[in-house]
């Protein structure tokens, strides 16, 4: 490839050529070091399937469902607040919003009163598999924590950590409110099972990193990942769970594997997830090795713009940047509590709108952040901004909630979710108002993002099912997942 920069990589064994998804992540960092290294950790890793007891059951609906919230308080689609609403819903969709009672139903009623319902979160950057990691490798910089930490213990994870870990990280992000995730990760298919147990949303991808050894996109296992994923998701005939394609940055990459992932991506019609500009020492590294390109004007370059794609963090974009963003039409996921904890910085999120750049919130994994907690995320974001921007009128409440619900439902390419307008997707989440924190109610929106916290979240409607109720998660046992995430915890620390 002429022109490009070659990563370049020490001779490795036979075993790591073909690679699997953790290898991938492995080698990745640890094949610049030493191969030896990069040997001790995959020799150790354990191959074993997980008989999902829960999943089969959770490909199927459970029936149509029919649920009228009476005399509720809602945002509309035009972020407006309505008080005593009927709010009706059928089967996956919102049927009705009106005034009056719906005439002839006989359906199950919730009782809104003192409550306020707002659409469900889109979380559209995280690595949820990474909630057992949550705590682990405290206190170092992104990429000292990355190889020194997250890379040796992710190479431990075997399929049935995967899901049990995607099933701790569900329970929180259905408890804040969110309604569906994007993420990063490996073992596609054991993430797609979590979801569908879960009852959550999602559009997963495997974030891809350049190995020695393969050539084109095609003999990477995230390429044969995400084809087996979309596979399933033909057969399946539903849209809970989408398909993305991954790369994980710039700086794990080179041309020639950026260039094949977007023109899969092209050829396929899929969409794109990647990290772009998170910290400085990645940024400016990024110009040194090519010719002074940014990590944004280099993925324009190599066509990973030209589909809709999902540029996670983005804290030190300049200058044309903005213009790229623009211009092609990326999202920016903004992590603040990531970007925060592992001091990359602050994103300028101001800046970008201002720019006309379509820009979503997401948590990162807990193992940067430390929690999935949606509503909290929602919050830290407004507060930064004000707090930088020196303006309190900045991502107010209703800017927020474009943000966090429309925009990241856009981000997905779910054009009918993420606002609770009729004919869209019923993801619903009821905050109990009844609280002396939330009390008195001027306005509702400002107190449920500035007061509320997640145990004031009493109902969460994904697609028309109610996943979670009073303190209740409908499809998970939640204690199991607790001991499970403990006991695999334990292990992965003594076999390190």
């Amino acid at each position: 490839m002429a022109g490009e920069q070659q990563l370049k990589f020490p001779q490795v064994a036979e075993p790591f050529a073909g690679g699997n998804g953790r290898n991938e992540r492995i080698w990745n960092f640890f094949g610049k070091t030493g191969g030896i290294q990069a040997e001790k950790v995959l020799a150790n890793r354990q191959s074993d399937r997980y008989n999902c007891t829960n999943y089969h059951a959770g490909l199927e609906r459970k029936g149509e469902q029919r649920m009228l919230f009476e005399k509720i308080t809602l945002i509309d689609g035009n972020y407006e607040e309505k008080r005593d609403m009927y709010l009706e819903t059928e089967g996956n969709r919102i049927v009705y919003i009106g005034t009056e009672r719906p005439e002839g139903y006989t359906g199950e009623t919730y009782d809104g009163r003192n409550k306020a319902a707002l659409p469900g979160f889109y979380n559209i950057h995280c690595h949820i598999p990474d909630t057992l990691l949550r705590g682990y490798g405290e206190g170092l910089p992104l990429h000292r924590w990355l190889t020194e930490k997250m890379f040796p213990f992710e190479a431990k994870l075997t399929e049935e950590d995967v899901y049990w870990s995607s099933m701790l990280g569900a329970c929180e992000l259905i408890r804040s409110g969110a309604a569906s995730f994007n993420d990063m990760f490996y073992k596609l298919e054991w993430i797609e099972r979590a979801v569908r147990d879960s009852g959550l949303k999602a559009n997963l991808s495997f974030g891809v990193s350049a190995l020695p050894g393969l050539g084109s996109y095609r003999e990477y296992a995230a390429y044969a990942e995400t084809e087996a994923l979309r596979r399933r998701l033909a057969e399946a005939g539903d849209d809970r769970v989408r398909v993305d394609v991954g790369l994980h940055a710039e700086y794990t990459s080179h041309e020639g594997l950026m260039r094949d992932v977007a023109d899969y991506a092209r050829e396929a019609g899929l969409r794109v997830h990647l990290h772009l500009s998170e910290t400085r020492k990645e940024h400016e590294e990024c110009k040194t090795r090519h010719n002074g390109l940014t990590p944004a004007a280099l993925f324009e370059r190599v066509g990973l713009f030209d589909v809709p794609a999902i540029a996670a963090h983005c804290v030190w974009i300049e200058g044309e940047d903005f213009d790229i963003l623009r211009d092609k039409g990326v999202t920016v996921a903004h992590n603040p509590s990531s970007n925060m904890k592992l001091g990359s910085g602050f994103a300028p999120v101001k800046k970008m709108l201002e720019a006309g750049i379509r820009v979503g919130i997401g948590t990162d994994g807990a193992a940067s952040n430390n929690n999935l907690n949606m509503l909290e995320e929602v919050t830290l974001a407004s507060m930064i901004g004000k707090g930088i921007t020196g303006d309190p009128t900045f991502l107010g409440p209703r800017q927020l909630l474009e943000l966090s619900c429309r925009n990241g439902a856009l981000a997905q390419g779910r054009t009918d979710c993420g606002a609770l307008e009729v004919g869209s997707r019923a993801d619903i989440v009821v905050y109990d108002l009844d609280k002396p924190h939330l009390q008195p109610v001027y306005e509702a929106l400002p107190n449920l993002f500035y007061a509320a916290g997640a145990s004031d979240i009493c109902l969460n409607m994904i697609d028309g099912e109610v996943v979670y109720r009073d303190g209740v998660l409908t499809r998970i046992d939640e204690e199991k997942v607790k001991a499970e995430a403990r006991s695999r915890s334990a292990r992965i620390l003594s076999e390190l």
